[in-house]
């Protein structure tokens, strides 16, 4: 029997922007619960939640005061018990984001760890002694900077992998490690399905503390970097860490309970995360090629290269994932240029492809960026760079402010959107440019509106066991502006093709019939498939035995 997160197929939540039941202006888990059946009608069958723990909100959640409680403004747990329960009901998958390599320099933890250099908690983060007024070393944070921060109550420097108030834990402490197991079990025990794991790459490091090597290149997920980060992300010691932590999961008896790794680095480093010749580290693992999708990644031979490069480090049983963006990265249709054709076509390959898809919450309506002044920016990352102009962030492919892509999603073209009441006042503006047609009321019932190549190609792919199973092949003889492959479980053959230029004429062998298709000018017939430009096709092929 294939595993359910072998196939399944991912729809994230960022709760503070998703629906607010209450009229605070905040999005809230009532109205995760109130949208349950959007989700299982669209066909997703896993949701991911970002964090509701309590947190002092200073990364809006991403900084947790208590794993085990959750915070105001978001509800109580009562409302998580509910959610998953209904959830569950409908057949939907739930995974909770979890972070567990760094809490908030609020957490009681921090809090006592903070105050002298011999209290219970003293060795629960990672201190070190500086070098005169120094650093200990140049490691660095992942939003820019250095990672180490001086604290004068103990004449010592703290490191923190993302931001300064947000420390990390120190997982070489044993009394550290039962703690936060501890918190993964009691989660589990309350009956999520697994969690994603924020920032995973960076949980152990050198225990020597050596310098990163300097080595100029592109790193954690292409970005440039003098030196080799190696002696804090991806250290070898996490790779057995891994199947310590899949241990955990698998505890609990029933359905598989799942890890799925936000990860940085080389393709042989996250084979590694996974488990190295066996799958028996992180379930899945977050594969980031795709989060920019610059001008000169949308042709036929990257997806080429890209499918080959995935097949080859992420074989069979090992399932890659493709994923366009997340709550950190800029929105897939502003860094397309709003491109509608393009949208639908990248929506066929996410979706039939080999591998796990995730989609970001207003992906499936083509939600856009809003252009927030860095002078009204929430989100702390944006005050990191404030040196750099709004004329300039605008056109980054780095997300210098995650608020523009975290506005409230849009469920109608009224007033705030139908995200609150009409009276309050949302967290973030609305992305009123979108109000129009990129909500989900004024898409529902278009057959041509994206929502509904979303909902076309998941229930092919739900339907199909060649598509959520099956194995895939590229196809080899196309035009070069054509990219397809085809996806085959026991006789049943279906070929994905890709045309990312003018119209084609294409020979597919087999090809016998349209399944699904981005433009009503596509045509089946004798083994060949009209393309018109920039379009997607899915197509049956004959059966074979």
């Amino acid at each position: 029997m294939i595993p359910w997160w072998h196939k399944t197929t991912i729809y994230q939540i960022y709760p503070r922007s998703f629906l607010d039941t209450n009229g605070d202006g905040i999005g809230d888990l009532r109205g995760i619960i109130e949208k349950l059946d959007y989700i299982h009608d669209l066909g997703f069958e896993t949701i991911w939640i970002s964090p509701f723990y309590s947190s002092p909100l200073a990364d809006h959640g991403y900084d947790i005061t208590d794993y085990d409680h959750v915070a105001p403004e978001y509800g109580a747990m009562s409302d998580v018990e509910e959610l998953l329960e209904e959830a569950h009901r409908r057949g939907l998958k739930v995974l909770l984001d979890m972070v567990l390599s760094h809490t908030s320099d609020q957490h009681p933890w921090f809090i006592e760890s903070r105050r002298s250099r011999n209290n219970p908690k003293s060795d629960w983060y990672i201190w070190r002694e500086g070098l005169r007024h120094r650093p200990p070393n140049n490691w660095i944070a992942f939003p820019g900077g250095g990672a180490w921060h001086y604290a004068p109550e103990r004449e010592q420097w703290y490191m923190a992998s993302f931001l300064p108030f947000q420390p990390d834990l120190n997982w070489r402490n044993p009394e550290v490690k039962q703690a936060m197991f501890g918190v993964v079990r009691r989660w589990l025990q309350r009956g999520v399905d697994g969690f994603r794991l924020d920032l995973f790459s960076a949980l152990m490091k050198d225990a020597q503390f050596r310098d990163n090597p300097f080595r100029p290149g592109l790193y954690d997920g292409g970005r440039p970097g003098l030196h080799n980060p190696c002696m804090q992300h991806n250290h070898p010691d996490i790779f057995l860490f891994c199947k310590e932590l899949r241990n955990v999961m698998g505890e609990f008896p029933g359905t598989e309970r799942i890890l799925l790794g936000e990860v940085m680095g080389a393709k042989t480093d996250v084979r590694q995360l996974l488990g190295g010749e066996t799958n028996n580290g992180l379930h899945l693992a977050f594969l980031f090629d795709m989060i920019f999708l610059l001008p000169w990644q949308r042709r036929a031979t990257w997806f080429r290269n890209l499918v080959t490069e995935f097949e080859r480090y992420f074989p069979p049983p090992f399932q890659p994932t493709y994923v366009f963006g997340n709550h950190d990265m800029r929105r897939l249709m502003s860094r397309i240029g709003d491109d509608m054709n393009l949208a639908k076509m990248l929506a066929v390959f996410q979706l039939t492809a080999r591998g796990i898809p995730t989609v970001y919450m207003g992906e499936e309506i083509g939600m856009t960026d809003r252009l927030i002044p860095k002078a009204h920016a929430q989100d702390p990352v944006s005050k990191l760079w404030n040196r750099v102009p709004d004329a300039v962030r605008k056109w980054l492919p780095v997300n210098l402010n995650r608020d523009m892509n975290r506005t409230p999603m849009q469920w109608t073209g009224n007033h705030n959107a139908g995200f609150c009441p009409p009276h309050a006042q949302p967290w973030l503006p609305v992305n009123e440019t979108n109000l129009g047609n990129r909500n989900v009321e004024a898409q529902y019932d278009d057959d041509s509106s994206l929502l509904n190549t979303y909902r076309s190609l998941l229930r092919l792919r739900r339907e199909m066991p060649a598509l959520h199973a099956g194995t895939l092949a590229l196809l080899n003889t196309l035009p070069k502006t054509v990219f397809g492959y085809s996806r085959r479980s026991g006789s049943q053959s279906v070929a994905t093709l890709l045309n990312f230029r003018k119209s084609q004429k294409v020979s597919v062998s087999g090809a016998v019939e349209l399944l699904f298709g981005t433009s009503e000018h596509i045509h089946v017939s004798r083994n060949t498939v009209v393309l018109p430009e920039r379009s997607a096709a899915v197509v049956l092929l004959r059966e074979t035995e």
